[in-house]
């Protein structure tokens, strides 16, 4: 009799069976194959929250077949992967054995697959973790119990097939808060002062701010503020006050988690958070290398840990010194600090044999799966080097009673950078990269070339990419390393979210849904409680709190907030409204309906007739104009003149009618 080996995928199968000898037969349950009902709750309240699994429907075959190879076995591991959901598909496999047949199952785990690995864990098997099903049963409950409450009520007060979930609502939440922001900023003027210098007919010259004015730290916020001090410096003589020279180091970052690698796969190749993931997924099952056959070439890719094995260390040190030489090397290999409540058995993500380089599979891999597996390498090859090192010198210049400040940066030793530096989101506060300084003395005059006087504007914050909207989740406690990829697809395949240019934007019905929403249910669409029901969650698969009694400390209020909403939350469902407008195409009446971007009127004639008109966040006709050809574009060099457009939420602005070769806008322009 063979022993049966079940994983989730048939990828993840062929690189086992490349390791696994004829006394082993391996299945792919092709993901969960039991879950709760589409049609139902599927949940009894009532009695404990039991919840009622059905076989999920396509999977009746696969589920069969499995039990058929079960009852077969001599032995069955079941090989899912190291997390929640695949101890809770491991347990839902089990479960649908017959009795006899689940006396043969033991669990087993494994954080890379390759041959130690499945080796060493076919030494240490054991039982299903219960305390993980029980976290994740009590997730999945939580989130049907949010969803089929809150979809039908969305369904009666906005428009049918509208849905909402317990943990993606709170990430539209920021979103739309974020929006609000923008909206209600209100720019502040300020002004910087810049002496452009050099030591007397010594090019090249350097530029230093207005750090101080009159003992205080320069504070300009007008024009008239700065005309002040131009006239203070008239005549004056600059002269090298200070000079101050540190030596800098930038230690490395550490190898990727979940988070990071969804970040900067974002900043660094374009990838969505859910690509990243998938071909990621790909990378750790077993990618066909030729003649090599499957091979899995990264780590498990769901994980908050930093922790690295010695043995992946001593690897990539060796790798290092054959490389980069000995002086890339630290003495001692870096130990980084994972974040409190890191699943510490699981490592970061790294490739599964460092000297499997970038290069050595050129061809060999698609090209998107090869710039994951390069940034994967690169980051953590990066990782295991020494520091960079900079000197990084202050000057300060007195002129009069003024302080200019200088600060320049020169790099002295590469070290890691050599090979990786991170990614960086956009920056709104204005500040600018160090520059060469020339060699300048305590004492030394300068000779003043001009003074440069600009004027600035504070900027709003910027709207969330899927980086930074993954790096405020992970911040603030929302979701966990598995969840972050679906919340960012869910919300936006639901039309509360569009991304355009990187920038995640709510549209008008995220924004409808979210406003209500937190008007009466501010306790479950809160950022703190919601981080909050993460940590319980934590807590059940540590085995430190009860799942039923979680689920029932949620509950009760929550019913007490629905039936509120049921009776006081207003009624913003337009579909299907016939007005007293005819369509000015076909003569038929116009009907005032709903979608995601808003309302608009719609030819009854539909489809035969796709007349439509838009509706303003009032519910008023919002006319075309003409161009208003007399106000020509600023930008020089441009032909065009401005042209008047609708933003998002009804507001209008002016753009340039050249868009996208000129993108000149102006919010302000008089009709």
């Amino acid at each position: 009799m063979k022993k049966l080996v079940i994983v989730e995928s048939p990828a993840k199968a062929r690189t086992l069976n490349k390791y696994l000898g004829e006394d082993f037969q391996v299945k792919a349950s092709m993901g969960h194959v039991r879950d709760l009902p589409k049609s139902k709750l599927g949940v009894d309240v009532d009695d404990n929250f039991k919840p009622t699994y059905v076989t999920i429907k396509g999977k009746e075959k696969i589920l069969r077949e499995l039990k058929k190879a079960a009852n077969e076995a001599q032995e069955v591991f079941l090989a899912s992967d190291p997390d929640r959901e695949g101890e809770a598909i491991a347990w839902h496999i089990a479960q649908s054995f017959n009795k006899k047949d689940q006396g043969k199952v033991k669990r087993i785990l494994f954080y890379e697959i390759t041959k130690d690995a499945v080796s060493e864990a076919f030494k240490q098997p054991g039982p299903i973790d219960t305390n993980k099903v029980n976290a994740q049963q009590a997730r999945r409950i939580l989130d049907r119990l949010v969803g089929y409450s809150l979809s039908p009520l969305l369904w009666r007060k906005v428009e049918r097939g509208l849905s909402a979930g317990r943990v993606q609502s709170v990430a539209v939440r920021l979103i739309c808060e974020r929006e609000d922001e923008i909206e209600k900023f209100i720019p502040r003027e300020y002004w910087t002062l810049t002496a452009h210098l050099q030591r007397p007919g010594t090019p090249p010259p350097f530029l230093a701010r207005l750090f101080k004015f009159q003992g205080k730290k320069a504070d300009l916020p007008k024009e008239d503020t700065v005309n002040k001090v131009l006239k203070h410096l008239e005549g004056a003589t600059y002269q090298v006050a200070k000079v101050e020279r540190k030596e800098r180091k930038d230690n490395p970052k550490p190898p990727f988690i979940t988070s990071t690698l969804q970040q900067e796969a974002a900043r660094k190749l374009g990838f969505t958070a859910k690509k990243t993931m998938l071909l990621a997924q790909q990378l750790y099952e077993g990618m066909d290398l030729r003649e090599e056959g499957p091979v899995g070439l990264i780590t498990y890719m769901r994980t908050d840990s930093v922790r690295v094995s010695p043995e992946a260390q001593k690897k990539a040190r060796t790798l290092i010194k054959e490389v980069w030489g000995e002086n890339y090397l630290p003495a001692r290999p870096h130990q980084y600090k994972g974040k409190k409540g890191a699943q510490d058995a699981h490592e970061a993500i790294r490739p599964t044999e460092p000297t499997r380089t970038p290069d050595s599979l050129k061809g060999l891999l698609p090209a998107d799966h090869w710039k994951l597996y390069k940034l994967i390498w690169d980051r953590f090859m990066a990782s295991q080097m020494k520091p960079a090192v900079y000197d990084v010198t202050t000057v300060d210049i007195q002129a009069k009673e003024t302080i200019f400040r200088a600060t320049g940066r020169i790099l002295k030793f590469p070290g890691y950078t050599v090979l990786y530096t991170e990614g960086k989101d956009e920056q709104t506060n204005g500040e600018e990269e160090s520059a060469t300084l020339p060699p300048l003395e305590e004492g030394q005059e300068l000779e003043l070339l001009k003074l440069e006087p600009k004027q600035h504007f504070t900027q709003p914050p910027p709207r969330y990419t899927e980086a930074t909207l993954v790096k405020t989740l992970e911040e603030k406690g929302i979701g966990r390393p598995s969840t972050y990829a679906t919340i960012l697809s869910t919300i936006q395949e639901r039309g509360y979210v569009e991304k355009r240019q990187k920038r995640l934007y709510p549209t008008i019905l995220g924004r409808t849904v979210n406003k209500l929403l937190v008007k009466f249910f501010s306790r479950i669409l809160d950022v703190g409680f919601t981080a909050q029901m993460e940590e319980f969650l934590d807590q059940i698969e540590d085995g430190k709190r009860e799942w039923i009694e979680t689920l029932r400390e949620f509950y009760a209020p929550f019913v007490e907030e629905l039936q509120v909403a049921e009776e006081k939350m207003e009624r913003v469902k337009k579909t299907g409204k016939t007005t007293d407008l005819m369509c000015d195409k076909c003569g038929k009446p116009m009907v005032e309906r709903w979608s995601r971007h808003g309302r608009f009127l719609g030819c009854s004639g539909y489809p035969q007739c796709r007349n439509v008109i838009p509706l303003n966040s009032k519910g008023e006709k919002m006319e075309k104009r003409e161009p208003d050809k007399s106000h020509p574009c600023p930008m020089e060099g441009c032909d065009g003149y401005l042209v008047k457009r609708r933003g998002r939420g009804g507001r209008f602005f002016y753009g340039c009618s050249n868009y996208p070769k000129c993108r000149y806008t102006n919010n302000k322009l008089d009709d």
